[in-house]
């Protein structure tokens, strides 16, 4: 997107917010704004008051930024659109309301989806749109980002017919853009393919997508019980979130389906312990997962700005340290030979030196080893270090190596794996 249609919107949006109160159009105002975020590749706009104005800020490659500053005399009419737009109720103002609109985009001629939170607090209601942008129907198993081991290890587990494959990461890991892509690889047209969603983010074709909804009883345990009666071939559950679900999906990828879904933990190896606290048997487990696939997303060098850096000598000991090297004169060798970037920050980028994401990873398969550790209710830090001397590379060494491409910072591998 040319930068000069990006500074041009938001040009019309200061004048807008500068004219007398009752000459403002709430209704342009709010279009501008949500192009505006468009274009600046933001995921969610978020809207809040405070008690004497209205900031507006966007989640632009996982991190906020304020944008606006609106008087606080707008702020009802503001949110009133919003409802008006997602088919929300604009006489209540006192209990959190969620709704959805279709988003046209007049200069690109794009259409996609927003999703609406609003939510009463302090200083009256504020709301946050979040931009269901299709980008991840882009990607393949090739673009994700996976080394040429993780994604041999992860075509072969999809390969398998019937098993579970989970992701693990916390919320905006990229989970879903992950679990969408395997979707579209197995999508072949010969399989019956279901999923149940919270939310359904993206319509798939070729699949049967489910809404679960809590308010007709139609949670992930229901649900997956009831998608078994509709002869799947491949089912994805949004997220195994307790024992019944988790009894359930285990069961169901014990009986012939491959069953894909996420669970929230920090790393591959705690997956499996996880699923032992959720009351799964340890011989339930190791006879159906197939592969555990934990990742992050960091932010990626901007190409515009790119500049090679130097390191000082305890940056080099504090990397090594970081991604569990040994202090040896061979290693410290080794990273003062290798070439570090940083984005000097620039108009494209907005001053951040960065400019879009790409994910790090971590895989896990399911070898005869992982299995018997399983057994045994080994904790994650012995199925750990028996992944890794299988050859598992962790998620930091997998981030240090995309530091060594080029393609993102130290100092952002190590702030999205501290956070």
């Amino acid at each position: 997107m040319a930068q000069v249609d990006i500074e041009g919107i938001k040009i019309k949006i200061e004048e807008e917010i500068k004219k007398p109160i009752e000459e403002i159009s709430i209704i342009e105002l709010v279009q501008n704004l949500i192009e505006y975020c468009y274009k600046k590749r933001a995921s969610d706009i978020h809207i809040d008051p405070e008690e004497e104005r209205l900031l507006i800020k966007a989640r632009i490659d996982g991190i906020i930024h304020l944008l606006f500053t609106f008087p606080k005399e707008i702020h009802d009419e503001i949110i009133s659109r919003i409802k008006i737009l997602a088919g929300l109720r604009t006489d209540e103002h006192y209990i959190p309301q969620d709704g959805r609109f279709k988003f046209y985009d007049r200069e690109n001629s794009a259409e996609f989806d927003i999703r609406v939170s609003i939510m009463p607090t302090y200083f009256g209601e504020n709301a946050v749109l979040r931009l269901l942008i299709s980008k991840e129907t882009s990607f393949t198993l090739e673009t994700l980002g996976f080394s040429e081991r993780d994604y041999n290890e992860v075509k072969k587990a999809i390969k398998k017919p019937y098993g579970m494959i989970l992701v693990t990461g916390p919320t905006g890991s990229g989970k879903t853009t992950t679990l969408y892509t395997i979707l579209k690889t197995l999508n072949t047209g010969n399989v019956t393919i279901i999923t149940l969603e919270d939310p359904i983010e993206y319509s798939i074709p070729g699949i049967t997508q489910i809404q679960v909804n809590p308010q007709v009883g139609l949670v992930f345990s229901t649900g997956l019980r009831a998608i078994l009666r509709q002869d799947p071939d491949i089912i994805m559950v949004g997220e195994i979130r307790d024992e019944e679900t988790a009894d359930i999906a285990v069961n169901a990828a014990l009986t012939g389906h491959l069953l894909l879904s996420t669970l929230h933990t920090n790393d591959a190896a705690t997956a499996l312990p996880r699923l032992l606290e959720m009351g799964v048997e340890p011989f339930l487990i190791a006879s159906t997962v197939n592969v555990i696939i934990a990742q992050r997303l960091v932010r990626k060098i901007c190409e515009n700005c790119k500049t090679e850096r130097q390191l000082k000598t305890q940056e080099i000991y504090s990397i090594l340290e970081s991604i569990g090297l040994d202090l040896t004169v061979e290693n410290i060798k080794k990273i003062k030979k290798a070439k570090f970037y940083i984005g000097k920050g620039c108009n494209t980028c907005n001053n951040t030196g960065y400019y879009g994401r790409l994910g790090i990873f971590e895989v896990l398969p399911v070898t005869e080893r992982i299995k018997e550790l399983i057994m045994k209710r080994a904790n994650s830090g012995e199925i750990k270090s028996a992944a890794i001397n299988e050859g598992m590379t962790t998620m930091v060494q997998d981030g240090f190596n995309k530091v060594l491409a080029g393609l993102t910072t130290i100092e952002e591998i190590l702030r999205v794996i501290h956070e």
